[in-house]
């Protein structure tokens, strides 16, 4: 025993000493001062290289010579808003942290999807679930900085510097305490001016203004002031984005054109029903509201966001649209709880790789048939490889006003039922909801994973999944080519959508997106929740794009809708054609001006073909966080 005290004693002596000698090294000998040398003739370093002390002649020679010191080799390019995110990844502690969401409108999605279609993030990039959080974009871009900075694509290595100069609050992240992370977020005013007659109905004959969150628009001068703030402190955070909205008032459809549309939907036009969210009945007055466009306070709980409030959601791979969710309408107030960091489940993610999930439950606005139905929204995503991305999503409306309550039973009889309804079950208080199933895959092509990646979004009414029922399903599929050879800040995307399968129940706009109960469907306010292209249409979009770096680009798109004539009598067709620029005036002031032209025709409406032009400038200030960490 006394042997064993006395090597403890002398082993923690050891580790004591070792200690010390590493905080304070030894003084070096004193070296008489060099010679004053004019500074032109001094040799320049190499990048990186510790400065050396000049020696004097007179200085003795050391009887142990120091070990040879290795140069670390010149960077490709250097980075001066890049800084290490501390130790590497698989090394760290699960993150604790709570971070706010990134809206979806941001310069940073763009950026982050055209890193991954360069070829980085392998499988940590969830590209069919938005929004994400500041600090998981954080950890993807630490899992890939070394093979980004490695590289020679400058172009990435520059998208990784504005990003991270986006994210510099974060950057203490686990290695050293974050502290609370504050303050006003952005400022932005947004000037739309809009000559000739407008659509604004996507439930029916379609939409001038596209994934705009459902603000309101017409003819005339349109505005919005606005303002969004980032709070974090420790695992909690809280997000906040209000607006002032302005659009003048509008003449609007017909009480014939309206009680039309209205019997299409099988609601009586009578009552409080003459005036309904989903149809435009004028005249419309001018709108002066100040919403909330996100609201919501989180708790940060095992690589999950626990959250309460209005917040984003885009399900889906596309750019144009998503099937299952977008911001195409107005933020629904929900629960939510979504695994905003990849999950590892033994075995399981052997073969299916990690694993995120994304569930929230909450009330639709703007339903009068019934009033007040709630809505919930679940879905896993699973990269199996580094270059493919599949996901199942499911959403179901449920309750409402005289139909059913909504309770634990009506909710959970919804949640696991996959049988077929009854029409005795459908119209009674057991009804399990108007049910949609999503299917989303996304992949990097074969020989050319830098260059191509197709992707697909598809969607069904009743059916367990679009996998079971091919033909009963709506599809949005889409390619990217993320570099063009000779121009590779050049990219191309196109996307083609169909919300009219051949099947039968497809007729009269009465399957995908609507439902014989809840028949105000997919929307929220009026506007669809899901894709744009709308009820019974076919379609797309598509986009070429020059980068001038992350935060910069000149793009131009095209869009095209049409609607089914057994639908919409007589039809109705859109084209659009749109270039936009969104620069840096300074690193803090973003200008995002476009210029759109749309010629429509809509019989139904308004004889022979009509043309719009909408002219649009957005400023935006992003003034600096505030942090509490000592250490920067």
């Amino acid at each position: 025993m006394r042997t064993l005290r006395v090597v403890i004693v002398a082993g923690l002596s050891l580790v004591i000493c070792s200690a010390a000698m590493a905080q304070e090294p030894t003084p070096a000998p004193s070296i008489p001062p060099a010679s004053p040398q004019p500074a032109d003739t001094v040799p320049s370093l190499p990048p990186y290289a510790p400065e050396k002390p000049a020696q004097a002649a007179t200085v003795p020679t050391p009887t142990q010579s120091a070990p040879p010191v290795t140069m670390p080799a010149p960077a490709t390019a250097p980075f001066v808003a890049y800084q290490p995110y501390g130790i590497p990844d698989e090394d760290l502690p699960p993150d604790r942290y709570g971070s706010t969401y990134i809206p979806l409108d941001s310069w940073v999605y763009p950026a982050m999807v055209r890193l991954y279609s360069l070829g980085y993030f392998g499988d940590r990039m969830f590209l069919s679930m938005r929004p994400w959080t500041r600090r998981s974009v954080l950890h993807m871009l630490a899992d890939s900085e070394d093979d980004i900075l490695s590289g020679d694509d400058v172009e990435a290595q520059k998208i990784l510097a504005d990003v991270l100069d986006e994210l510099e609050d974060e950057v203490p992240g686990r290695e050293h305490p974050r502290g609370a992370v504050f303050g006003l977020y952005s400022a932005y005013d947004r000037a739309l001016g809009i000559a000739g007659p407008v659509l604004r109905d996507s439930y029916h004959l379609g939409q001038t203004i596209v994934n705009d969150y459902g603000r309101p628009y017409q003819s005339g001068f349109n505005n919005l002031t606005g303002f969004s703030s980032v709070n974090e402190w420790g695992r909690f955070s809280l997000q906040v984005r209000g607006e002032y909205q302005h659009a003048p008032s509008a003449a609007g459809y017909s009480q014939n054109l309206s009680s039309y549309l209205s019997y299409l939907d099988m609601i009586p036009f009578s009552g409080y029903n003459l005036h309904q969210t989903t149809i435009p009945t004028g005249p419309i007055t001018s709108e002066n509201p100040f919403r909330l466009v996100e609201a919501t306070v989180s708790f940060h709980l095992s690589g999950h966001e626990i959250s309460g409030g209005k917040s984003d959601a885009w399900l889906g791979p596309s750019q144009g649209g998503a099937l299952a969710w977008s911001n195409n309408a107005e933020n629904i107030y929900s629960f939510r709880v979504n695994r905003v960091e990849p999950l590892h489940i033994p075995l399981v993610s052997r073969l299916l790789g990690p694993v995120r999930y994304d569930f929230f439950y909450g009330s639709l606005k703007g339903h009068s048939y019934p009033n007040s139905p709630y809505i919930h929204s679940e879905m896993a995503t699973f990269n199996p490889t580094d270059n493919f991305e599949f996901g199942f999503q499911r959403t179901i409306i449920f309750g409402g006003e005289g139909h059913e309550p909504v309770t634990l039973h009506s909710f959970l009889h919804g949640f696991f039922d996959i049988n077929d309804t009854t029409s005795v079950e459908k119209y009674s208080r057991s009804d399990p909801g108007a049910r949609f199933s999503d299917f989303v895959a996304s992949y990097r092509l074969p020989f050319v994973r830098k260059y191509a990646t197709f992707y697909v979004d598809s969607i069904t009414h009743d059916d367990v999944t679009p996998i079971s029922a091919p033909r009963r399903a709506s599809f949005r599929t889409g390619l990217y080519l993320s570099q063009i050879p000779g121009a590779r800040r050049l990219d191309v995307r196109a996307e083609a959508a169909l919300t009219d399968p051949r099947v039968t129940p497809s007729f009269g706009g009465q399957f995908n997106y609507y439902e014989t109960i809840q028949r105000q469907g997919y929307t929220n306010k009026g506007y669809i929740l899901g894709d744009w292209i709308g009820r019974e249409a076919k379609g797309g979009q598509a986009w070429v794009t020059y980068h001038m770096g992350g935060k910069q680009w000149v793009e131009v798109e095209y869009l095209n809708k049409k609607n089914a004539k057994d639908f919409i009598t007589f039809g109705t067709t859109q084209n659009q054609f749109k270039a936009s620029v969104v620069k840096r005036l300074r690193p803090d002031v973003e200008l995002n001006t476009w210029v759109q032209y749309e010629r429509w025709k809509a019989p139904l409406y308004l004889p022979g073909a009509k043309n719009d032009t909408a002219i649009a400038a957005q400023v935006t200030f992003y003034p600096k966080l505030h942090s509490s960490d000592a250490s920067r």
